[in-house]
């Protein structure tokens, strides 16, 4: 009997040791063959359809399920430096990245707007959009606002006042391109620095 077991317990270990050469050599194999859904690691980890849905989501630009959904951002290509103001474009949202301020102009309920009797965010003037729940209070001066506009540019303004009062209490300057934006009682003044290109 002990040696009967003997025999078992040295089946297994031969069987164990020739099942780990088997899937190292497998994992180590071509590259081809390594990412497929079928390779023998992914099948005996019962892992190829989680890798499969795991690349599909990745693909698909899908949020992890386990998230909690997040306005989608529009992709947008290297920021570009300014030498003057953009032409006139309707601004389509505001955003305030280190707020995390992500809304629609007219939007349900206007969080945002802007004064379409005023020039154009980005265009040379003073553009000026109120909002609600912004909380510029809590704004900085150096952080940038961003306009993804109809013409699929965005325009990056870099903030260079807030003050308590619907003013800005700084000047206009002529032929500069400024963003005001009005929440509350908070104005904050920001200049345009540059532009990106958003799909």
């Amino acid at each position: 009997m002990p040696r009967a077991k003997w025999v078992v317990a040295s089946l297994t270990v031969a069987l164990l040791s020739t099942t780990v050469v088997v899937l190292q050599r497998t994992e180590g194999a071509a590259p081809a063959a390594a990412t497929t859904d079928d390779a023998l690691p992914s099948r005996a980890l019962g892992l190829s359809g989680h890798r499969r849905l795991v690349r599909e989501l990745e693909q698909s630009g899908e949020d992890d399920p386990g998230e909690v959904t997040r306005p989608r951002r529009i992709a947008a290509g290297p920021l570009r430096t300014v030498s003057g103001p953009l032409r006139a474009a309707r601004p389509l949202r505001l955003r305030i990245p280190s707020l995390g301020v992500d809304v629609p102009f007219g939007g349900e309920g206007e969080e945002a707007s802007w004064d379409s009797a005023g020039p154009a965010p980005g265009a040379a003037g003073t553009a000026v959009v109120t909002g609600t729940g912004l909380r510029l209070g809590e704004l900085r001066r150096g952080r940038t606002i961003e306009i993804p506009r109809a013409d699929r540019r965005t325009a990056v303004f870099t903030v260079v006042g807030v003050s308590p009062g619907r003013t800005s209490g700084r000047e206009d300057l002529p032929g500069w391109a400024q963003l005001r934006v009005i929440g509350g009682e908070t104005a904050v003044l920001a200049r345009l620095t540059g532009h990106r290109s958003s799909s």
